[in-house]
């Protein structure tokens, strides 16, 4: 029989006590993004079509959903990992890492100029590399803890939850990496020259060329995605569930590699 999926009687408390570091930073991170806001709302400056406060306020927002997410994912890490001082530190550079990407991308909003793909300068163009491998670092964190809970066979999940939470994971680092490293290699994300600027809203990836920030995006959302397909598989006879997850991993990074292949090719997703 399938072991029942228990949530903690209070969530947020769970999370603090799990993982408070990870909780701590979240908050920071989101509470950071309020400054973001009032510069928005004040700065009529734009870049490349774009408001220039609306790329720092995106990272804001995907790394406090990232950082909380890490953060729930924690209680089903093997016990006392994450007190050891290998642990700590290694989540102080994890840390440090993220607020040198924040820091870059909301300073060159300031002043006005591009952080990606900017080689204008020669600081900008030592900046651009150094800050890829702070990327590639902290995105590591994933992969980490999905290998540590991968191996924790005293996580209490069910078998097709604890299986799609640590594949989510890895793959959120193996397929983020991937599309990462193919956007890094050009001098934008655009794959073609629009003609009218149209962008899907929200997302604001290009309607009429290829945009590598779409297969980059669903790459970072494989810890999400994956989670959900298990906690769908207990739906199914227990001999079914598993395998519903394997299959389910596989679709999506082939969902992935498809919107890479596509945006690749100078076409939109959309």
């Amino acid at each position: 029989m399938t072991p029942a999926l228990t949530l903690p009687a209070r969530p947020t408390l769970r999370l603090w006590d799990a993982a408070p570091a990870l909780s701590a930073f979240a908050l920071l991170v989101a509470l950071a993004a309020i400054p973001l806001l009032a510069a928005a709302a004040l700065d009529p400056r734009s870049l490349q079509g774009e408001g220039i406060w609306v790329k720092p306020l995106k990272f804001h927002l995907a790394l406090t959903v990232y950082f909380a997410t890490l953060a729930i994912f924690a209680r089903w890490m093997p016990a006392g990992m994450m007190e050891t001082r290998g642990w700590r530190i290694y989540q102080a550079v994890i840390i440090a890492c993220t607020v040198g990407e924040l820091l870059w991308i909301g300073g060159a909003a300031a002043l006005g100029t591009a952080s990606h793909f900017n080689l204008s300068s020669p600081a900008w163009a030592m900046l651009y590399p150094l800050m890829g491998v702070f990327a590639v670092t902290l995105t590591s964190m994933t992969l980490v803890m999905g290998m540590a809970i991968w191996r924790n066979t005293a996580t209490g999940l069910p078998a097709p939850v604890h299986l799609s939470v640590a594949l989510g994971l890895v793959l959120t680092f193996v397929l983020t990496v991937l599309a990462a490293s193919i956007l890094a290699q050009g001098t934008g994300h655009l794959v073609g020259t629009p003609v009218t600027g149209a962008r899907l809203p929200l997302l604001g990836w290009s309607r009429e060329v290829g945009d590598l920030r779409a297969p980059h995006f669903l790459a970072t959302h494989a810890m999400h995605v994956l989670p959900l397909a298990g906690l769908s598989a207990l739906a199914l006879p227990s001999r079914a569930q598993v395998p519903a997850v394997w299959i389910a991993a596989a679709a999506f990074c082939a969902l992935v590699l498809w919107a890479l292949a596509t945006s690749l090719a100078g076409r939109p997703l959309v």
